[in-house]
């Protein structure tokens, strides 16, 4: 029975009649409607006309065979599905009939039992596809931008809402282009400082000299250039959440007085004796490893523990399995949406083979991709050939094993350039170099 509860309908296709006689006697008494056909043509007129579930062909027959019937059905008719029998078994056949679309392959002669169980098979895999179209699709998870139904995922939406229920303070941990902003940005959101502001702080953006004046602010006169005082950061997010992002970036001279900002709940501004009372939350994150750089006397262990209340790891876009489908559907409406363009399709083996890539930018890298792929391509199915090199298998890149590390370095920085469309503070920050040592990488292996 199918979904719908009717009897299961099989058509065969064999230019022998005594096949079709012995299949569709031996079908038709287990209760399915069969249809016989003693060629490719007769099979098409029947299909055509009649919504048939399987289709049972021979490998060899006059004037269309068994392989392009298999292929014409698979690009033609979504809901049939095909197996293959033949007289003719080889290897080579039956590699060719699974690779065009046979879900079986039987050859002859076979026995009532064999043909019966393969057509068994068939049909219950047949069910279980139908039935997963009729289910609601699942809908990807998460919260302020962040996306997700794996298992990882959800354990980083779990801690983010226990985080939001207290003060606090959260270290985010991860690599870059994995989100942790949206994380620190999903933990205030959720949290009773939502109404108040969300102040993001990229330190390792900021020079050293500049850093404190604009996380604390400075008075009238404290320097050259000061004819006025000015709020930091930190006042700007009184009341609600300040997020340092990059904080292994900091000096050790910054970080003891981010250490008595969170200790005291006060902020001296640049040029003024007299502390300023705050309140706000701190939210640190970090692509780098902290408690080496404490080994390397470059962070400051106390206010490591400081920090490191609550953590939550992001996991790399790599590690999350079936969610890089999930990001390429959202990106494609979004960019598609931006444009007025329909939502192109991606093919199967687009979809596998950026599953398959690791994704060195994370979820920013595959944005970048998916934005590119959308403003380039004007067809409605985005196929491999459409994905940038980097992202397509290549039987060089895998095997020529006779490139210097210098070759292999410059190749992978001109990959990372590409996936960021050549931003290179974006490509610094994914390659774990600051931007000046990523030109002189450049220009040493003329990458300009």
């Amino acid at each position: 029975m199918n979904l719908h509860g009717e009897k299961e309908t099989i058509l065969v296709v064999d230019d022998t009649r005594d096949t079709l006689d012995v299949l569709q006697r031996n079908l038709t008494a287990e209760g399915y409607i069969t249809y016989i056909a003693p060629g490719a043509e007769e099979a098409l007129k029947i299909i055509e006309g009649t919504p048939v579930d399987l289709v049972i062909t021979d490998f060899k027959m006059p004037k269309i065979n068994g392989i392009d019937l298999i292929r014409h059905i698979r690009e033609n008719f979504k809901n049939t599905e095909v197996m293959m029998i033949t007289g003719y078994a080889t290897v080579e056949n039956a590699v060719e009939a699974v690779k065009n679309g046979a879900d079986e392959y039987l050859p002859k002669p076979f026995t009532d039992s064999e043909i019966l169980s393969a057509v068994r098979r068939v049909l219950d895999k047949l069910k279980i596809k139908r039935e997963s179209l009729t289910k609601p699709a699942q809908k990807p998870t998460g919260t302020h931008g962040l996306i997700g139904n794996s298992q990882v995922m959800q354990k980083v939406f779990s801690t983010i809402q226990k985080a939001s229920l207290t003060p606090a303070t959260v270290l985010i941990t991860g690599e870059s282009g994995s989100g942790k902003e949206l994380v620190a940005r999903a933990i205030h959101y959720n949290s009773s400082r939502a109404a108040a502001p969300f102040v993001p702080v990229n330190c390792g953006g900021i020079p050293e000299s500049l850093l404190e004046s604009e996380l604390f602010g400075y008075v009238k006169g404290a320097f050259t250039g000061a004819y006025e005082s000015r709020a930091g950061f930190f006042q700007t997010a009184d009341g609600g959440t300040i997020f340092l992002d990059e904080i292994g970036e900091t000096s050790l001279a910054m970080q003891v007085k981010l250490m008595r900002v969170l200790q005291e709940k006060e902020v001296y501004m640049v040029g003024n004796s007299r502390p300023r009372k705050v309140d706000v939350r701190v939210i640190a994150a970090t692509n780098k490893n902290l408690p080496g750089l404490i080994q390397s006397r470059m962070f400051r262990e106390e206010l490591y523990y400081r920090i490191n209340v609550i953590t939550i790891e992001v996991p790399p876009l790599r590690d999350r399995g079936s969610d890089i489908l999930l990001l390429v559907e959202h990106f494609a409406k979004k960019f598609a949406g931006e444009l007025g363009r329909a939502v192109p399709r991606f093919s199967e083996k687009a979809l596998e083979a950026m599953k398959n890539y690791s994704w060195p930018g994370n979820v920013r890298e595959l944005e970048n991709t998916i934005q590119r792929i959308i403003v380039m391509n004007d067809e409605s199915i985005v196929e491999v050939t459409d994905l940038p090199a980097f992202a397509r298998f290549s039987v060089t890149r895998i095997n020529n094993l006779n490139r210097t590390l210098a070759e292999v370095e410059a190749d992978h920085i001109r990959n990372v350039l590409a996936s960021v469309s050549g931003n290179k503070t974006r490509a610094a920050e994914i390659l774990g170099i600051d931007r000046k040592t990523l030109r002189k990488k450049m220009n040493h292996a003329n990458l300009d």
